[in-house]
């Protein structure tokens, strides 16, 4: 019996994990298919759209022609004319009139624009031109960015809850190096023992039965053993009140016996953790210095990393390329020359947000805190003080 016993118990085991993980691997799955899927739809949009040279292109051909065929020799004397003259000309110039479509719109080079849509960067590099692609990118981001923001909280109770044990336990093991450097040894091991001592004759016995509840009245202790019918109804309902609990049929209570009222169960806890998403974020408290140290540190290790297939970054424009994404910025600025393995770094971008989205939460906190302290600062100097009259 006890050989199958613990198969059983660690069938058990991987179904709660499975059905804990369910929840945060919905919403990720969902994102990636999501971004497939919008990666199919603009590379076949716009990928195979026709580009017609309109009038525009013809009369920017001529432009450039007349410019240089009225350059004269010597070039020393007309060089910041013909600048100047090249720098306007190519300002007029459309990008289509030089690239073919489907070299743009790639399969990757449609995610990389979906993923810019839904995380709301938007760079402005890549944007679809055709009526069509318009309408659908705005119905896209309709229903992406909610997603995105969807898996930005539920990741960030993740992200909160490792932050803050981390930081709960380093300031565990700081008040014990402080305590062990105070206290001498002889007194801290007596106080242990007493500790110790005191905490074995702890017993607590939960639930207590009607007659245990009423004998731990102080009231009703030292009365005699007849107790009027009252005081104990009353007790009763007391404790019926602190202690009401929805109640279970003992068909559920009894689920391992039957599969169905099982996935009951289950189906009950996963609703549950859908119910969960956002509360740990709202219970995040660390210092703010520590959010600002964590994504210093974040972004310097990207900047590191980066200009080692973007040759033309360094490590500052790579830090800034980096902030200004995760800040969702996206002023388009720096183009990157091969965005397919910045796609790769898709999950330094998302775990990044998720920080950036935690220390902007945590500092919008900090900021009402300000402002109540400074509206009740004022409200105090403006209340006018109480006279006292002589009787």
């Amino acid at each position: 019996m006890a050989s199958t016993a613990q198969p059983l118990r660690g069938k058990r085991a991987c179904k709660k994990i499975f059905w804990a993980v369910f929840p945060h691997a919905c919403f990720i799955l969902s994102l990636v298919i999501y971004a497939f899927l919008g990666a199919l739809m603009f590379s076949h949009i716009e990928g195979n759209r026709k580009v017609n040279l309109s009038e525009e292109y013809r009369k920017f051909l001529q432009s450039l022609w007349h410019i240089s065929r009225n350059l004269s020799d010597n070039m020393t004397e007309n060089e910041e004319i013909f600048k100047d003259k090249i720098h306007k000309l190519l300002n007029t110039a459309e990008r289509d009139w030089f690239v073919n479509p489907k070299d743009i719109w790639t399969f990757f080079g449609s995610l990389f624009f979906c993923c810019t849509v839904f995380t709301t960067v938007g760079y402005g590099n890549t944007y679809p031109v055709t009526r069509t692609g318009k309408y659908l990118c705005m119905l896209y981001a309709l229903f992406g960015i909610p997603l995105m923001f969807l898996v930005l909280t539920d990741m960030g109770d993740i992200l909160a809850t490792v932050l803050s044990k981390s930081y709960n336990e380093f300031k565990k093991l700081q008040s014990k190096i402080l305590a062990s450097k105070l206290c001498s040894g002889s007194t801290c091991n007596k106080g242990n023992e007493l500790k110790s001592r005191a905490q074995t004759k702890v017993v607590i016995n939960e639930p207590l039965t009607i007659m245990e509840l009423i004998k731990s009245q102080a009231g009703v202790k030292r009365k005699q053993i007849k107790y009027r019918n009252a005081e104990i109804f009353e007790m009763l309902i007391a404790r019926e009140n602190e202690h009401t609990k929805p109640e279970r049929s003992k068909s559920i209570e009894r689920w391992s016996s039957c599969p169905e009222l099982a996935r009951g169960k289950t189906m009950c806890r996963v609703i549950e953790n859908f119910d969960k998403i956002g509360k740990q974020l709202e219970k995040f408290d660390v210092p703010i210095v520590l959010m600002v140290l964590v994504i210093f540190v974040y972004i310097s290790c990207a900047a590191a990393i980066l200009p080692n297939w973007e040759t033309r970054l360094d490590f500052q424009e790579a830090f800034y390329f980096c902030f200004i994404t995760l800040t969702t910025i996206g002023f388009g600025d720096t183009q990157l020359e091969h965005p397919k393995f910045f796609l790769f770094f898709s999950l330094y971008i998302i775990i990044g947000m998720e920080i950036v989205f935690i220390a902007f939460k945590l500092g919008q906190d900090r900021l009402i805190g300000l402002y109540k302290k400074v509206i009740s600062f004022c409200g105090e100097k403006k209340m006018p003080s109480k006279k006292v009259y002589p009787k």
